[in-house]
């Protein structure tokens, strides 16, 4: 079964993550595969935008930690022992999803579930995010793993949300990621696809070419405030958060207990971790919020 499924219907491109088991989560494959149809998808010209979704309850829950590393018998490729190596790694991956970003026709992440981690550089790499009231984004790597190794939720939603965020791991519902400009629109989950498929029919009435100029010059704005730029920055520091002693207690901790187990033992101690915008926030001592 392909682990990315490409359809074209009604002008749209329709690239779906296809890891429903593993809640889409991205291997170097995928993201090899998604880079090609993008590209695929931005050559032809009966194309008028291309959506981004995810299949089953997730859009996607970030990269396959447990994936294993390509080898080739006789040759010696780069691991991620060096700093070095580990931002040249990062990097190649990153210019695999910076085709998003770099493709002249628009491109629409669809949101539902889980949108994880290396989940939202995929969302918020693209032109337009809808996404379900009930989906929530966030990146917990930030509580002990390392730095996003994209970075466009600064943009979204400016310098305080971002850090908010960052900082925390928490989560944020899509519901409240639209109040805080992180994503375009949220609306109910079972409404999620019709409205997507409507705004894809709007765009399928504009010529392509007229679309890629209305794009363009939005990301060369985006440029001109240093966007691209700061997503290769993005990389060295996500290799510098890598070296960090709780980076090194986590990796530990797989060793000995397994992936599900490391992920126990980070998140259990913030207890209820989603962000409140018009409520307090006060927790008790296992981190649940006081008035529930």
């Amino acid at each position: 079964m392909s682990a990315l499924l490409y359809e074209r219907r009604d002008g749209t491109a329709w690239l779906t993550l296809n890891r429903p088991e593993k809640r889409n989560a991205l291997t170097l494959a995928m993201q090899e595969a998604l880079h090609e149809a993008l590209w695929d998808a931005d050559n032809d010209k009966d194309i008028h935008c291309i959506v981004i979704r995810g299949a089953g309850d997730d859009f996607c829950a970030g990269y396959d930690l447990a994936a294993a590393p390509p080898r080739e018998e006789g040759r010696r490729l780069r691991g991620g022992a060096s700093i070095d190596d580990d931002i040249w790694q990062l990097e190649r991956q990153q210019r695999l999803r910076m085709a998003i970003f770099d493709i002249h026709k628009p491109v629409i992440a669809q949101v539902q579930g889980r949108c994880l981690a290396g989940g939202t550089d995929i969302a918020f790499l693209s032109d337009m995010v809808l996404a379900a009231e009930d989906a929530f984004f966030a990146f917990p790597p930030a509580r002990d793993l390392g730095s996003l190794p994209n970075q466009m939720w600064v943009y979204h939603c400016g310098p305080q949300w971002a850090k908010r965020l960052l900082l925390t791991g928490d989560k944020i519902s899509g519901r409240d990621a639209q109040e805080i400009g992180l994503v375009m629109k949220a609306v109910p989950r079972e409404a999620l696809a019709d409205e997507v498929e409507e705004l894809a029919r709007r765009l399928a009435l504009i010529d392509p070419d007229l679309l890629a100029t209305q794009k363009r010059i939005v990301n060369l704005g985006l440029e001109l405030m240093g966007a691209r730029t700061l997503q290769r920055l993005a990389c060295e520091n996500d290799a510098r958060g890598h070296r960090a002693e709780a980076a090194d207690q986590f990796r530990h901790t797989v060793r000995e207990k397994g992936l599900k187990a490391a992920f126990r033992e980070r998140d259990g101690k913030f207890g209820d971790d989603r962000v409140r915008l018009h409520k307090s926030e006060r927790r008790d001592a296992k981190g649940n919020f006081t008035d529930e």
